[in-house]
């Protein structure tokens, strides 16, 4: 289908967005003529079925990280499981988040499903389908990828094919070719025609909106907006087109952690750009390894002959931060809950109100992922989490703990947890004190950590702020053999290049 929206002349097959079950498909022996009217803007979707798909600007459930990720077998105890169900289904009906927020709950009291949302999203979609009219089903396919005798499609032959780079309940992220931009690819993410994506889509644009205005030559490395328009009630965002996350390059990598360098340069982007944030009054809240993507990421292999495996190392480290459905402002409604469960702060848990600290924590729980390449409190329960920091970072605050209204979770003052349970043996054997996790006694390991320790301070008021951690001892280090990530970014400040 070939539509005028405003200035935007789109080509599209435009069935493909609303079939959620997608298999990338060639409408052939149609030529598109674009307008001879060159101020228009011409949006034409990918063209080749062996896109590599190296991006998505989709995100995952907040608490439903694959098993994969896990670096232990894990069994749950079931008299904690049931805990967060008020709270998750709370979360549900909040009006305002990120694309993550959109993934429906559906964990049973009984057990928790690790699968990939869009997994469980296709069984769904399934179950629709079959109880749907067949008929109904394949005119409207019909329909869609017809072309108006008034659509601008010469008789030459030519094929399109879209091609998916993501996907996630609130949509599509599709790959494209931009002609005003020169024939540069871009990334459109398309969201459905259903009014609370799309109202969440217009707060995302508005945050888009205000960074492009702040930052009109992106030089604090958040996603680049490019457009939006609104096409037959659908809600289209272009951005720059970026690579893999970096969830995804450790996940292809076999979880093979990132280099003390690289740590420390995507470390230091990731400040920037935050701090960036918060100086501008926004929260991002949803801070995560998936949302943090590389500009471009190719890599070298080498084989270990020692451990015999085959091992990435990306090229270039330079990144960029995604994904703002939930990024809120400071003079806005502040949700309860907030952040994908593995990054999320214990104000946010014990429910006292959060602002930029909050990302900060997120960070921190970041760059210890980096650096080893599993999660640092992998679980999915409110009481388990708090007893897992506890664990690893010391008791939680008297203070705290008397102003919280999560009493439940504490007897006496202290944290109400049995340690002799199946949940309390398995937090006893898989999580130890902060610095039992070093891989290396070498300086610039200490200095990370003293790093990470900082930013998972209990009290959001004595967090290290961003602007402190940009002055950091551990991105003064230059000793570092890799040259990945060698200080040569610091150089240069286009540090994001």
């Amino acid at each position: 289908m070939q539509c005028i929206v405003g200035n935007l002349f789109i080509s599209v097959a435009y069935s493909d967005i609303y079939d959620r079950e997608y298999t990338p498909q060639i409408v052939s022996n149609q030529g598109v003529s674009f307008p001879s009217d060159k101020t228009r803007e011409t949006f034409v979707i990918y063209i080749s079925k062996d896109i590599d798909i190296g991006v998505s600007l989709c995100s995952r459930s907040y608490d439903n990280r694959s098993t994969e990720h896990r670096p232990f077998d894990r069994r749950y105890y079931e008299g904690y499981r049931r805990l967060d169900q008020s709270r998750e289904r709370d979360r549900d009906r909040e009006p305002h988040g990120a694309a993550e927020s959109y993934y429906p709950r559906d964990f049973s009291p009984n057990m928790y499903d690790y699968r990939h949302g869009r997994e469980r999203e296709r069984e769904r979609d399934d179950s629709y389908r079959r109880k749907g009219s067949r008929r109904k089903h394949k005119r409207r396919r019909r329909r869609t990828r017809s072309y108006s005798a008034s659509s601008s499609v010469s008789t030459t032959t030519s094929e399109i094919v879209v091609s998916t780079l993501g996907e996630g309940t609130f949509g599509r992220v599709m790959r494209c070719i931009d002609h005003r931009r020169g024939g540069a690819h871009i990334a459109l993410k398309i969201i459905k025609n259903v009014e609370k994506y799309k109202e969440a889509a217009r707060l995302e644009i508005n945050v888009l909106e205000k960074i492009n205005e702040k930052d009109p030559d992106n030089r604090y490395l958040c996603v680049q907006m490019y457009d939006w328009f609104d096409y037959h009630g659908h809600m289209c965002i272009s951005f720059e087109l970026l690579a893999l996350s970096t969830f995804d390059f450790l996940k292809e990598n076999n979880y093979l952690p990132y280099s003390i360098g690289q740590v420390r340069h995507m470390a230091y982007q990731l400040c920037l750009a935050v701090k960036f944030l918060h100086d501008n009054k926004l929260t991002h809240t949803d801070l995560k390894p998936e949302n943090i993507l590389f500009v471009n990421s190719d890599f070298t292999m080498t084989y270990n002959v020692e451990k015999k495996r085959e091992e990435r190392t990306v090229k270039s480290t330079a990144v960029r931060v995604v994904d703002f459905g939930s990024a809120t402002f400071d003079h806005e409604h502040h949700s309860t809950i907030v952040s994908t469960r593995h990054y999320r702060a214990p104000e946010v848990i014990l429910e006292l109100g959060w602002s930029h600290p909050c990302d900060v924590w997120s960070i921190g729980c970041i760059l210890f992922e980096y650096y080893l390449g599993f999660t640092l409190f992998q679980t999915h329960d409110n009481r388990e989490h708090l007893a897992m920091m506890e664990r690893i970072l010391g008791p939680v605050p008297s203070r705290m703990i008397r102003k919280t209204r999560k009493q439940k979770y504490f007897y006496r003052g202290r944290l109400d947890w049995d340690e002799a349970s199946s949940a309390g043996k398995y937090v006893r054997e898989n999580c130890k004190p902060l610095r039992r996790y070093l891989l290396s006694e070498a300086e610039e390991h200490h200095q990370l950590f003293d790093l990470i320790e900082s930013m998972l301070e209990y009290e959001p008021s004595k967090r290290l702020t961003l602007s402190d951690s940009l002055k950091h001892p551990f991105f003064e280090n230059s000793g570092t053999s890799d040259a990945s990530g060698s200080k040569n970014w610091e150089g240069n400040r286009d540090i994001s290049r």
